[in-house]
């Protein structure tokens, strides 16, 4: 009997930095133009994600600042550009409607995280208002205040 094969759903890399910097209105999961070589390189984890942003240029969306090294053992007849932009694959509407959105005042659109779905590279991204100095500490007294219960469950279920 043969074995099956595990969904192949699993993270590559998150941008933490953006919850931290964003409120998220709503979430989109596109798909990823990528070389050969630029897949590979996923596969060892060699990107990073929180220098990226999401572009509109043309009714085509497009991540910058992705930044994805290139493996010792990269092909000699390519030459890797570890900043090249990327295009993002989403419906004409879903396009359509966030570029409305983004031109609202405040909205911008941010890469959550890479992850593989089917084979495939998927880049989550959302549509995000970015948080005041306020709202920032908040988030991190909020971060502090779960760490400090779950130390005092631990320690008193011991």
């Amino acid at each position: 009997m043969a074995t099956k094969k595990q969904d192949t759903s699993s993270r590559i890399a998150d941008n933490k930095k953006a919850a931290y910097n964003y409120f998220f209105e709503e979430k989109f999961e596109a798909g990823l133009v990528l070389e050969g070589w630029e897949v590979k390189s996923l596969r060892e984890g060699k990107v990073q994600l929180t220098d990226g942003y999401v572009v509109i240029r043309d009714g085509e969306m497009f991540v910058v600042g992705l930044q994805i090294n290139p493996l010792r053992s990269a092909s000699t007849h390519t030459t890797p550009d570890s900043i090249r932009t990327k295009k993002l694959l989403l419906h004409k509407e879903q396009i359509r409607r966030l570029t409305g959105k983004i031109e609202q005042k405040g909205y911008t659109l941010v890469p959550l995280n890479l992850h593989w779905k089917a084979g495939k590279v998927k880049c989550e991204i959302a549509l995000a208002k970015g948080k005041a100095e306020h709202d920032k500490r908040d988030t991190i007294k909020d971060r502090e205040g779960k760490r400090e219960v779950e130390r005092a469950m631990k320690t008193h279920n011991r």
